[in-house]
């Protein structure tokens, strides 16, 4: 099954051209690897309106499978990633977040300060990851081994419990 993702990066400064955007094209080079399809890639501002009405739009069109949110998960007064995410699932899906918080705090004691969030918007499921192109990569892969199970039950495949 190739799943099609959807990689948003919310930066202020690459948003307008102050500073090239690394974590995007980081996990679309990770994705790719892994054959799955990056079919819509953006950057944004750390602006909540925008990206809720964008989480929106891309899931309710069923344009991808899994949106991945890169940036604006901590504690800074313009970090609303998860705020946003929020505001649009009608699903949380705490596993992922736990799952990605659990194994870096392995790698450094910051990763207790991450706010990041995921769940799910009709068939569609957004996960949120750091900013840094290397906590970005890393986070995808501590959880992407159970993302094609997630996307065949979001999908209600009759293969999905082959798996278990």
């Amino acid at each position: 099954m190739t799943i099609r993702f959807g990689i948003i990066t919310l930066s202020d400064r690459s948003s307008r051209g102050e500073r090239e955007d690394l974590s995007g094209p980081a996990l679309a080079s990770f994705l790719q690897a892994e054959n799955c399809s990056v079919l819509k890639q953006l950057i944004l501002p750390d602006d909540e309106s925008a990206l809720r009405k964008t989480l929106s739009d891309w899931a309710d069109n069923d344009e991808v499978d899994i949106i991945l949110t890169t940036g604006s998960t901590g504690f800074a007064p313009r970090d609303i990633a998860p705020e946003a995410t929020r505001a649009v699932i009608q699903k949380e899906a705490p596993g992922l977040a736990e799952l990605m918080r659990a194994e870096s705090l392995k790698k450094t004691k910051h990763a207790a300060l991450s706010r990041a969030t995921a769940g799910i918007r009709g068939q569609t499921l957004i996960i949120n990851l750091p900013g840094s192109p290397k906590g970005a990569v890393e986070n995808l892969g501590f959880i992407f081994s159970v993302l094609p199970h997630a996307i065949q039950l979001l999908r209600e495949d009759p293969n999905s419990e082959v798996s278990h």
